[in-house]
């Protein structure tokens, strides 16, 4: 094909479509006709006889929208204007043009008789349509994204009410043959069309009829505001192979590891997305390899019984995009005293599972893993079993993992007592570093320091107990004893720190609630996260808070006596080594230890970061500046001589550098393959629905100007420092991020709050675009309203 032509201009729908369409040479345009009110007013009976007169117009037709400015290159209003489908007949027709025009007008459209109405006919059998983006809308970044789905709705992507939708992303200037024939299609078609308009940023509607390999081009306009690439083809390239390289070397085999293979995840074991984000500043990523993903999470797991992995580092990242290393993960969920064949089998088990069904990666611990002794454990033994694991295999699995879970437990030696009075200290030694005559350099030092031994590993330690807690809740319900409506209960009647706040925040004065609870910050990691007591008022409505009435309460948990003597029955049979008080005493502690540790813990590391902003001040660096820095720079100043400003910008044009590079690169969720650095699906996500209940509401982000009472609030994570949004009335959340088992969740439980955790980007991007929302989690459903 040539195109030597001058590039084509975009006008409306309408308009751009008739100078495309008999330039197309990949796709095609269905018939169409178009006109502006102002000629629909002047000639109506007119146009709606030589409508009805086109080979074509007898059948069902589509009315669709066409606007001055709906489509422009600075701004699109796409979906706002009405389009009316399955319209067959005069009177139909005509009502659906009158429809459609009154709608520019009811839509907030300026009066103009310029506004064009396009007319087509209805498209059948479609088996595949959605929009194509020739580069990521978020960043910019060059890759062809694909929004499709199957379910022969051809609005079912730019409505948000698709079932089934796929997203694809693909390299931009990569070659496309090897993809499947519709893919490949329609990348060819948005290759085309950026070569007859001359434009590398477009907004391309499509659909395939039956067994036609041609797709229909509905739509094509600019995609607005999509920030250009900052780097050509052959720098992003190398940025992609470099990629590709590291995930390949790090899959091979290693011969302290189990398992002949790897996985990347962004949420299993220590979720990175949901505490530090899938793109986080240097700083946030450099504090959390250091304080925990580094060596303390290996440290404390081992201690609990498990393999020792003390010198694999758990996170990588990816050009500063961070992932868990699933095979390390999974190692470390084996029982140390499980024999090394038993261990490899395991290992290679649970990653073909997750590769199997990766909208788990989530949920490996409840799913897919078996790393501790629960009362449905028998049965999930059976899917070893239906594995090809031996009766003996799985019979001594589940002896290693009682033998196990019983020291955990244990009232009397439990660590996670032990742990529980370690990180109570780290409150005086916080104190005493704070209050100490050292510069501050060493402060921050100690404070993390510290934070690291007394804070994250015994952290850690509280954080399987906790886990263990749930699972064994979870269970008690899968084998019947307990109902969902009463774990909910007993989680709502736990005296956690987050309840405890809720109460204070309404008791006391604004000072001491501050004194108590300012450390918080939406962001832990974030050194550009104001702390509570930084930015009080944008946090809290201190007036509404108290004019709110007090909570009716929550559904009282008590055990009936049948329930007591099944409990009873299965710690015996199971050979758990506790008596039905213990075992309850050990879950409401377990749980709460959780909360309570990562309170204390995010004390010292709030103060480092409010420290690091007064460090970056003492040479001439914003907050910002700091968020580019590396904690390595710190290290470096306590440990020798350098000029603070000299190192701390080295690290900062550094760090620069390295997150520059990270906004071009968009990686899935679960990495299997090196191959999936050019081009991947992004996998479907189950999210995890909190509590039975069903709300409706507004859909409000956390730092909405307006009033938050009634809405439902979409927050990019579950990171408790977003424990704020619980005094603004709110009637439910949604989270980008998170597991059934994290702070928000356990938070919504408390509350009898719906809520949806860790949504995933795609469904988290769709229902953040609605106006309202229905909340069913019940049912397990998301209704988009409007």
């Amino acid at each position: 094909m040539s195109h030597d032509a001058p590039p084509l201009s975009f006008a409306t729908k309408a308009e751009t479509l008739e100078r495309v369409a008999s330039r197309l040479t990949v796709g095609r345009v269905l018939p169409f006709v178009h006109f502006s009110c102002g000629e629909w007013a002047d000639r109506r009976e007119e146009m709606l006889a030589g409508i009805l007169g086109l080979p074509w117009g007898g059948g069902v037709l589509i009315v669709r929208s066409s606007a001055i400015g709906e489509d422009g290159p600075d701004s699109t209003q796409a979906g706002r204007f009405l389009s009316l489908g399955d319209i067959q007949g005069e009177a139909a027709l005509a009502l659906a043009i009158d429809q459609v025009i009154a709608a520019y007008a009811d839509r907030g459209a300026a009066a103009s008789i310029g506004h064009r109405v396009l007319i087509q006919p209805m498209l059948r059998d479609v088996v595949w349509s959605g929009v194509l983006f020739t580069v990521d809308p978020a960043t910019g970044a060059p890759y062809m994204v694909i929004n499709a789905s199957g379910d022969g709705d051809t609005a079912a992507v730019t409505s948000g009410r698709g079932a089934t939708l796929d997203t694809h992303y693909v390299w931009k200037y990569g070659d496309s043959s090897a993809l499947p024939p519709r893919q490949a299609a329609v990348i060819a078609l948005a290759r085309e069309c950026e070569a007859l308009f001359g434009a590398d940023a477009l907004d391309i509607e499509f659909g395939f009829v039956g067994a036609d390999p041609r797709p229909v081009l509905f739509q094509v306009r600019p995609l607005a505001r999509a920030g250009r690439p900052e780097v050509d083809a052959e720098t992003h390239r190398r940025l992609l192979a470099n990629i590709a390289t590291r995930i390949e070397q790090a899959g091979r085999r290693h011969p302290y590891l189990c398992g002949e293979r790897t996985v990347f995840g962004v949420m299993p074991d220590w979720n990175p997305a949901e505490i530090i984000g899938i793109r986080p500043r240097p700083l946030a990523l450099s504090l959390y390899r250091n304080l925990v993903t580094e060596s303390i999470w290996a440290y404390q797991r081992h201690n609990y019984g498990y393999r020792n992995l003390r010198s694999f580092p758990l996170m990588v990242d990816f050009l500063g995009l961070p992932y868990i290393d699933v095979r390390v993960s999974f190692n470390s969920f084996v029982p140390a005293e499980v024999d090394e064949p038993l261990a490899e089998r395991l290992v290679n088990h649970y990653i073909d599972s997750l590769i199997a069904a990766p909208s788990l990666h989530d949920k490996v611990e409840f799913e897919i893993v078996l790393s501790c002794y629960t009362f449905d454990l028998p049965e999930r033994l059976k899917r070893l079993e239906r594995a090809g694991f031996a009766a003996a295999e799985t019979e001594g699995l589940a002896g290693c993992l009682r033998r196990l879970t019983n020291r955990i437990i244990n009232r009397d030696t439990g660590l996670w007592r032990i742990d529980l009075g370690r990180v109570e200290e780290l409150e005086e030694r916080r104190r005493a570093i704070l209050d100490a005559d050292l510069d501050t350099v060493s402060k921050i030092y100690w404070l993390l320091e510290n934070c690291k031994r007394y804070g994250t590993l015994p952290f850690a330690g509280l954080a399987r107990a906790g886990f263990i807690a749930v699972q064994m809740l979870r269970s008690l319900v899968a084998v019947g004893v307990l109902s969902q409506r009463e774990v909910d209960a007993f989680m709502a009647g736990l005296d956690t720190v987050s309840a405890a706040m809720g109460r204070d925040l309404r008791r006391l004065d604004r000072a001491s609630f501050l004194e108590r609870y300012g450390h918080l910050r939406p962001g832990t990691y974030d050194i550009l996260s104001p702390r509570y007591d930084e930015a009080p008022d944008r946090y809290f409505d201190w007036g509404a808070v108290a004019r709110r009435p007090e909570s009716a309460g929550h559904e009282p948990f008590a055990l009936s006596l049948p329930q007591m003597r099944d409990i009873t029955e299965l710690l015996d049979r199971h050979g758990l080594e506790h008596d039905i008080v213990g075992l309850f005493d050990f879950l409401e502690a377990a749980i709460r230890g959780r909360e309570s540790a990562k309170f204390i813990f995010s004390r010292s590391l709030s103060d480092a970061l409010t420290l690091l902003r007064r460090l970056g001040a003492e040479v001439g660096l914003s907050a910002e500046d700091m968020s580019f820095a590396d904690i390595a720079a710190v290290y470096e100043l306590y440990s020798g001589s350098s000029a603070p400003g000299e190192v701390l910008r080295d690290a900062i044009a550094r760090g620069r550098a390295r997150f520059r590079d990270a906004q071009r690169v968009v990686l899935p969720p679960l990495i299997v393959s090196a191959g999936q650095t050019w081009a991947f699906r992004q996998p479907p996500t189950e999210p995890n629905f909190i509590t039975h209940g069903s709300v409706i509401g507004p859909v409000r982000t956390p730092d909405h100007d307006g009033d938050m009472t009634g809405a439902i609030i979409m927050i990019p994570s579950a990171d408790p420092g977003f424990d704020w949004v619980f005094s603004r009335g709110i009637a439910g959340f949604i989270t980008a991020y998170g597991g059934v088992n994290s702070h928000m969740a356990i938070r919504a439980s408390e509350l009898g709050l719906p809520a949806v955790i860790g949504a995933g980007e795609a469904l988290f991007a769709r229902w953040s675009a609605a106006q309202m929302i229905e909340l069913d989690c019940s049912n397990h459903v998301v209704r988009m309203l409007r």
